[in-house]
């Protein structure tokens, strides 16, 4: 039997997915490096020699329609300065972007040495309708450029959910890839970045995609939670 906990949130994603299906084409377009939020280079924060906590992601991560401040990387840095651990977080979210987008450019983000990096990617892959094949092999390229590191980071993945109107066989294989990756690559796993916030008018901008301040909030403390313990 699925809980009632289970049920609402299954509920909730829905209506976001219904959403997002309504709003397609509406993603914003991957953003020009000119515009993107720098990730500053190793010369520029040398005085800080703090780990550094990746977070690779698309608009969801980059914190697209709210200040960079209230995105949830900075909010998980606020956590982890409160927990008295010595990591700056770093937010490498780029508008628009799917998981070809991350992997073409990983190997310009590990420049800089990396002790975690949390990748968020996926959703703008299941917007297109892009076989879950060529997102599981965009996912898997990053991790492995990530292993190539020395010393290698710790890795998370960060699970996302695809439209319904692909038909519930893809929206399957599309799911079932992050604990699959997760599996084989021996990473945490984060649940669904939405799950506390899809649906709720009042944790969702007006495009019904991107979360509000509060949803943010509601983000960081699911990422918290799956990252706390490695950290």
């Amino acid at each position: 039997m699925i809980s009632a906990n289970a049920a609402a949130t299954g509920a909730l994603v829905l209506l976001l997915l219904a959403g997002l299906g309504a709003c397609r084409g509406r993603e914003p377009a991957a953003t020009p490096a000119a515009t993107t939020r720098p990730v500053m280079p190793a010369a520029a924060t040398a005085r800080d020699e703090r780990p550094v906590l990746l977070f690779v992601g698309t608009s969801l991560t980059a914190g697209f329609g709210v200040d960079p401040d209230e995105a949830y990387p900075a909010l998980v840095q606020r956590k982890i300065d409160a927990a008295g651990l010595r990591y700056r977080v770093v937010n490498a979210g780029v508008s628009g972007e799917t998981s070809a987008g991350a992997r073409s450019r990983i190997g310009w983000l590990l420049k800089q040495p990396v002790a975690v990096l949390v990748l968020e990617t996926g959703a703008n892959d299941g917007l297109r309708g892009q076989d879950p094949a060529a997102t599981r092999e965009n996912i898997q390229a990053v991790f492995d450029a990530a292993r190539r590191q020395s010393p290698v980071p710790k890795l998370a993945l960060v699970a996302m959910e695809a439209l319904p109107n692909y038909g519930e066989s893809y929206r399957a294989r599309f799911r079932e890839l992050y604990p699959a990756l997760a599996r084989k690559n021996g990473t945490t796993l984060v649940p669904f970045l939405l799950a506390s916030v899809a649906g709720d008018p009042k944790l969702n901008q007006p495009d019904g995609i991107h979360p509000t301040a509060e949803g943010h909030r509601r983000v960081a403390e699911t990422v918290w939670k799956a990252l706390r313990p490695i950290l």
